[in-house]
């Protein structure tokens, strides 16, 4: 397993929009997941594995990351992910109100959009983070949720 990873990963409650019990319950999960397997590699560290403190500051969300001999914070602007954010969390319960129902090709459809919005989402975010920290696809998924969840209300 490579040393650049994420090992822990805090959200700071207090900077961040308030969360119901179920969208705190998805920020453990998009938490987990994350940290369950990643690849993160900060520019400029030499090894990891990293600590992350995600906070919003001036309507920046900063990731401020330590590891072995490395401590840096980086300020990204949400402005540009907004649409796709708001985009994926309209579908997302789109998605969740036809689950009732019975609508197999319907179901289908709206998931096949579902998954098209998660990976342009984490296209973007990856492409934000180029040249300051570098994920492959996954981790920028599982990125791309945990911000999601971050931002839903």
């Amino acid at each position: 397993m490579s040393e650049h990873r994420l090992v822990s990963i805090e959200l700071d409650a207090a900077s961040l929009p308030a969360a119901s019990a179920e969208i705190e319950h998805e920020r453990r999960v998009a938490v987990f997941d994350l940290v369950e397997k990643n690849s993160f590699e900060p520019a400029g560290a030499a090894t990891g594995p990293y600590s992350l403190k995600l906070s919003s500051q001036d309507g920046r969300l900063v990731f401020d990351i330590a590891g072995p001999q490395f401590a840096k914070a980086h300020g990204l602007s949400m402005s540009p992910l907004t649409k796709v954010i708001k985009d994926y969390i309209d579908i997302c319960d789109s998605y969740y109100e036809v689950l009732r129902g019975t609508d197999v090709g319907k179901i289908e459809a709206i998931d096949m959009g579902r998954r098209g919005l998660h990976n342009e989402g984490a296209e973007l975010l990856k492409a934000r983070l180029d040249g300051k920290i570098t994920v492959d696809h996954e981790t920028a998924r599982r990125l791309f949720t945990l911000v999601t969840a971050l931002y839903r209300r």
